[in-house]
């Protein structure tokens, strides 16, 4: 799977561009191939397949519990063939690859392990690419394609939707996370008397960093929420056209540096709260977010609302860094909260 890069057109800040370029942006960002959507193949049960695969020392298994641990302490990637599955894994220790032998045709269909997600991952390093999680939920609401609990964690061209969350963590102050070319659609809630999910939601990390990933139609809760100490989120789109009840789109509730920076943002009609697109600090002052650069950034109302808000909302008190972004009629620099 080979996604383009539309903010690599965006060389000057023409209106009429830069409609161009979110309207690419909703197009590209998201290519995964539709035959993705009926992939057929290999199942976790059943047939006698044995889809997965320990590249490294070529054997393969019928469960990815199996194959997860065959590697255990060590270091190793699962191959996985093109098919819907119903499975999920544990990884416990060592540093695990989950990688679809064709990128958007390997499908984990509803299946939690642990009543958490389809991936818990605590071991000391998770790579996942070429995925795609969807349906999954849990007795707790915050059923996820990835439940982060330890480790570093890389995420590349994969596509997690139809879930009450993408990916939730908990804190590794001295891990990283990365996410790069994957598409999040159709997530988080708030409802049913429990604290909301998001679209993807970290802990106290050491950094997170998202770039070139598309945000869609969240279905509450925020679409980006990090309570690490540093977070980048670059050359991405927000498109909450489609949204339902959701909040912000990139939430820092306890402050952070680093920078927000080409990105796009759309903010639709139907809100929880549509006070702000970025705020800073919300819920206390954990990190400073003294530097934290906000610049490049396009964002706007979609087409027929007509509304105030802030594209920066701030709680911390810190110097924030923010720069020139275009912004749309209705929107306000920034706001001391």
């Amino acid at each position: 799977m080979h996604m383009m890069n539309p903010f690599a057109l965006r060389t000057r800040r023409h209106k009429g561009q830069r409609l161009a370029v979110l309207m690419l942006s909703v197009a590209v960002l998201a290519a995964i191939p539709a035959s993705a959507l009926m992939a057929q193949g290999g199942m976790a049960q059943g047939g006698g397949r044995q889809p997965y695969t320990v590249v490294e020392s070529g054997r393969s298994f019928a469960a990815l519990q199996d194959a997860v641990n065959a590697i255990g302490d060590g270091a190793g990637t699962i191959r996985i063939e093109p098919g819907v599955y119903r499975d999920c894994a544990v990884q416990q220790a060592g540093d695990v690859g989950f990688v679809a032998q064709v990128h958007g045709q390997t499908v984990f269909d509803g299946a939690a392990c642990e009543g958490k997600a389809t991936i818990v991952a605590r071991g000391r390093a998770t790579r996942v690419e070429g995925l795609i999680f969807q349906n999954i939920r849990v007795p707790d609401a915050n059923g996820s394609g990835i439940r982060l609990e330890h480790g570093n964690l890389t995420v590349r061209q994969s596509w997690f939707r139809d879930s009450e969350q993408g990916i939730l963590s908990a804190d590794d102050p001295a891990s990283t996370v990365l996410i790069e070319q994957s598409t999040f659609s159709r997530l988080g809630r708030c409802d049913r008397g429990l604290s909301c999910a998001h679209s993807v939601y970290f802990g106290d990390y050491g950094s997170v960093t998202i770039r070139r990933s598309r945000f869609e139609a969240g279905r509450g809760g925020h679409y980006v929420k990090a309570r690490a100490g540093r977070v980048e989120v670059t050359q991405s789109s927000f498109d909450d056209t489609g949204g339902r009840t959701t909040n912000y789109m990139i939430d820092l509730p306890a402050g952070a540096t680093g920078k927000i920076a080409d990105n796009v943002f759309v903010q639709g009609a139907d809100k929880e709260n549509y006070s702000a697109f970025i705020a800073v600090a919300a819920e206390g002052r954990a990190h400073s977010a003294a530097g934290l650069s906000i610049a490049g950034n396009d964002a706007r109302f979609a087409p027929g609302i007509s509304r105030s808000s802030a594209f920066v909302a701030d709680w911390s008190g810190d110097a924030l860094a923010i720069g020139t972004n275009a912004l749309g009629a209705g929107l306000t620099k920034f706001e001391k909260r």
